[in-house]
């Protein structure tokens, strides 16, 4: 049943409603599987989702694609939807930003044809002749179906270190500069709306890794070597309404509910197997942030992990696989992804294969063969210490490879291995 359109009183006493998503890694390769059907109906559920409730704004922090290079058929995907999007709701405005799998440049280069469709798209951080960051390139207002502006939207793409302020002083220059833009653009913004829009609220975006964020270490790729790149709250000033991140794709709240991330819409790693993905809509009323919703993202493939605790034996393992079954009804392209855990006892060439064999006939796909040790060196393991940057230089790698192989098998290479291991590092460059 479709809902009748609101009157222009309705609307006038409404909150503005704004949609914030993020992450949507459009294109990725999943152990040489491709995403394109779970994408297509993530996409699918939006559009109906937006026709039905009809936010004013959708918001999308960063992480569009999953590549610089993303395929031909992920760009179309992106384009036809916010086409199809807009031309079922003439009166959505969308605010999209890079993160860090995307080529900014790029997915800012149809910025002006995108405009004239209510799309604004911000990917760069630009500068004047003097070298001065143009403020203003990040704050677009949004308005109701009065054409009122209900808020101003601070769009910050990611920012890398070349992108932030120059802070000499500073202990961390790249995040000090971080916050540093963050507080700049936030005091433009304030001084544009005290000037011209008294009744707007104040909404950023973002795509970083906040300090207690929780991440998804097998899909989210670390900015800076040793999580060195976590901002503090401290980033966000208190005149933001609500702040809304991409980056970590486990949908999560900080600052009492002020700072949020979406969350990547389908699990783009084993370990997301489990998050509850959803799109947030976001109400702000009288300047102020009035309530967060969550609304699920129905999951269209599910994976798998066998067994789903911990490793176990080949043998065993090959028992598990017998209980999973075939569904001739069900198209490949719905069939389960499939990660297999089994102890590593040694080398065994045929391991693989005599999986894939008994697999064969069930509606599964074999992602990933994930192999754990069979014992562990627990002494070793208690006396390796993570190397500072600064000590990098001075590792041996022949003793990195054979602490691996120690770990790994939990026990010391033989000496062929060893003979082996030295060749192949005398003969890399120098």
């Amino acid at each position: 049943m479709t809902t009748p359109p609101l009157s222009a009183s309705e609307h006038h006493a409404s909150p503005l409603r704004l949609w914030h998503t993020a992450d949507w890694h459009l294109g990725q390769s999943f152990h040489n599987f491709d995403r394109e059907y779970e994408h297509a109906q993530f996409l699918e559920w939006m559009l109906q989702q937006l026709k039905e409730r009809r936010p004013d704004v959708l918001l999308l922090s960063g992480d569009v694609f999953d590549s610089i290079n993303p395929p031909a058929s992920a760009q179309r995907r992106f384009y036809s939807f916010l086409q199809t999007a807009r031309a079922a709701l003439p009166g959505l405005q969308m605010v999209i930003t890079a993160g860090n799998h995307d080529a900014a440049a790029r997915l800012e280069a149809p910025a002006d044809l995108l405009e004239s469709l209510q799309i604004s798209v911000v990917g760069t951080v630009s500068r004047n002749a003097e070298g001065r960051i143009l403020l203003s390139k990040f704050i677009v207002p949004v308005k109701n179906a009065l054409g009122q502006v209900k808020a101003l939207v601070l769009a910050l793409p990611y920012l890398r270190p070349a992108d932030v302020p120059l802070l000499p002083e500073a202990n961390n220059p790249y995040l000090d500069g971080i916050r540093d833009l963050y507080h700049q653009v936030t005091a433009e913004a304030t001084r544009l709306r005290d000037r011209l829009y008294p009744e707007a609220a104040l909404i950023a975006l973002g795509h970083c890794h906040m300090q207690e964020g929780a991440e998804s270490r097998d899909s989210e790729r670390r900015i800076i070597i040793g999580g060195a790149e976590a901002l503090g709250k401290d980033a966000f000033p208190q005149e933001l309404a609500y702040v809304a991140l991409g980056h970590l794709h486990k949908p999560q709240e900080l600052d009492s509910g002020r700072i949020r991330y979406s969350g990547s819409p389908i699990p783009l790693s084993f370990s997301e197997k489990d998050y509850a993905h959803h799109v947030l809509e976001v109400a702000i009323e009288n300047g102020c942030l009035s309530s967060v919703t969550p609304l699920p993202i129905p999951k269209t493939v599910p994976l798998l992990r066998v067994p789903a605790t911990r490793a176990v034996p080949l043998e065993e393992l090959l028992l598990r696989l017998d209980d999973l079954t075939a569904d001739p009804a069900l198209p490949p392209e719905r069939h389960p992804f499939l990660e297999v855990r089994v102890l590593d006892d040694g080398p065994d060439p045929t391991r693989r294969q005599r999986i894939e064999d008994k697999l064969k006939g069930k509606s599964v796909r074999l992602a990933t063969l994930r192999m754990e040790p069979l014992a562990r060196a627990e002494t070793t393991l208690q006396t390796l210490e993570t190397p500072s940057l600064e000590s990098l230089e001075n590792l041996d790698p022949l003793e990195m490879m054979l602490s691996a192989h120690l770990e790994h098998y939990g026990a010391e290479a033989e000496a062929d291995l060893k003979a082996v291991m030295q060749q192949i590092l005398n003969e890399l460059p120098q």
